[in-house]
């Protein structure tokens, strides 16, 4: 409802441009700043475990040999600040990649209820609690590493992702209130850059800090720092809705909520979940979603281990190399999307074959790619050449699968990627356990192989089954039924307030 201060407002503010920056701008940066940082946690522990383990094949340590002797600090105090010479851990390629594997089971317990949360609390509440979260958790990592060893640091990685699981939905409910229609894709695109630019900008930073005097614990005090500050900035200047918003204009209030249609409220309608789960789409979706997941730890956990360990790169060079093709993919990200848009508008290729033309560019040369790193010679221009092809198509997968979920029913897309990502990080917390099972000998090319194979058969699979199940025409249940919307419009005009 229109209160008087609006209408006031109104006479102040006739001229409001869309054109120009505005507050929703200002939400969408916050948005994206915070995905940005929260992928630059996830990415960053594989480079991370790098600079932490011995350098060579090592055995099963006791908490005994934890660490080495030589590096033995006494005290708590500096326990917490890791003064130099660091502590090196004997941990093998198998606990490591438990540790790596923890973020991914917090993240998959909470991503179900994570979107309740964002409904009841709000994006301001939920976002600020999963960055401070993860900020203590970062902080605390060096002396969870040292008192506790592997079973600690496992620990606090699953907190972190368990506060991570919230971030996703944060942002779709923000998006949801802040986003105009008009505006929309290019908000979203910005907003969801932030997991590319993340990594580009977490490994080579963790790798940075890993060779400078601060050491590995650096990297965790770095992130952490980072973390809690955006928090403060979320909690002091996010807004969960422009009309809770204390600064925005009238015009731009009017503006967003006349392209939602946020002035007139709609009964909630119950979600349909036997008829989502017997939709073969909804099945494409999942299994699509399992493969991208899947090949992109494999991506962005060991390729840092496969560099240092058969490639010979040194941590700082490690950092900067694997995070280049994610820089790739955030360019290329922009002329996909382009693409599709462009096929769907002009009516060139209908929805559904946009969208397997989509995931099929960003899955096929990513197999092809993986296979081919199986078999490269030690070389690393070869190496980072066909890791920028994999990364630079396997984005197009993103306008596939990915927005697969409103085409077939945007009154319920919400509750279907929140099913298919914890489906597909069930998958992708299993992946680091495949890969330690696997990897005995982190020296072996051959063992790699078996991983990249693994990795290139997951992507060829999944989007051969996308590609025969999807669909993009809207599915029948998202509509509330003739009779139920003719009585809700009537009561809604009966409703409507007169201004």
């Amino acid at each position: 409802m229109v209160t008087k201060a609006d209408l006031a407002k109104m006479d102040l503010e006739p001229d409001f441009k869309v054109s120009g920056w505005g507050y929703r701008h200002q939400q969408c940066f916050l948005l994206f700043c915070t995905l940005t940082i929260a992928y630059s946690m996830r990415s960053c522990i594989g480079v991370s475990l790098v600079a932490m383990t011995y350098h060579e094949s090592v055995v099963n340590a006791t908490n005994s040999d934890n660490v080495t002797e030589e590096f033995k600090i006494e005290g708590f105090m500096n326990a917490l600040m890791l003064v130099p010479p660091y502590p090196s851990f004997n941990w093998t390629k198998k606990v490591q990649d438990i540790v790596i594997s923890s973020f991914f089971w917090g993240y998959m317990l909470l991503q179900l209820p994570a979107g309740q949360l964002a409904h009841r609390f709000g994006t301001r509440y939920l976002l600020t609690g999963a960055m401070m979260i993860n900020c203590v958790a970062s902080i605390i990592f060096p002396v969870a590493a040292y008192y506790g060893g592997w079973i600690f640091s496992a620990i606090c990685r699953l907190v972190q992702g368990l506060s991570q699981a919230c971030i996703l939905p944060g942002l779709h409910t923000a998006l949801g209130k802040w986003a105009p229609l008009h505006e929309r894709g290019r908000m979203s695109a910005f907003v969801y850059g932030g997991q590319a630019l993340g990594t580009v900008f977490g490994l080579p930073m963790t790798g940075f800090i890993a060779a400078s005097p601060m050491g590995w614990p650096g990297i965790f005090r770095f992130y952490g720092i980072i973390s809690g500050l955006l928090g403060v900035v979320i909690w002091f200047v996010a807004a969960d809705a422009p009309a809770q918003h204390s600064k925005i204009s009238y015009g731009e209030r009017k503006y967003i909520e006349d392209e939602l249609g946020n002035g007139v409220k709609t009964k909630s309608m119950s979600v349909p979940w036997g008829k989502i789960l017997r939709h073969p789409g909804m099945y494409a979706i999942i299994i699509a979603h399992i493969g991208q997941t899947w090949g992109q730890v494999t991506l962005y956990s060991e390729v840092p281990a496969f560099m240092d360990k058969i490639m010979g790169v040194n941590i700082k060079a490690n950092g900067l190399l694997t995070a280049l093709p994610f820089l790739v993919m955030w360019f290329t990200n922009f002329f996909f999307s382009w693409i599709t848009d462009m096929l769907i508008v002009k009516k060139i290729l209908s929805v559904t074959n946009t969208r397997k033309l989509a995931n099929s560019l960003g899955n096929v040369p990513a197999a092809i790619g993986l296979v081919a790193l199986a078999f490269v010679p030690r070389n690393i221009y070869v190496v980072e050449t066909i890791l920028v092809i994999i990364c630079g198509f396997k984005i197009s997968a993103h306008l596939g699968f990915h927005i697969n979920h409103i085409d077939i029913s945007p009154n319920f897309a919400g509750t279907m990627m929140s099913i298919s990502n914890f489906v597909s990080n069930f998958g992708a917390s299993m992946s680091p356990l495949v890969v330690g099972f696997i990897l005995t000998d982190v020296t072996d090319q051959y063992l790699w192989r078996q991983i990249f194979f693994l990795a290139a058969g997951m992507y060829f699979f999944t989007n051969l089954v996308y590609v025969i199940l999807g669909t993009g025409v809207k599915a029948e249940w998202n509509d509330p039924p003739q009779e139920e919307s003719a009585d809700e419009e009537n009561q809604l005009m009966m409703e409507k307030p007169n201004v």
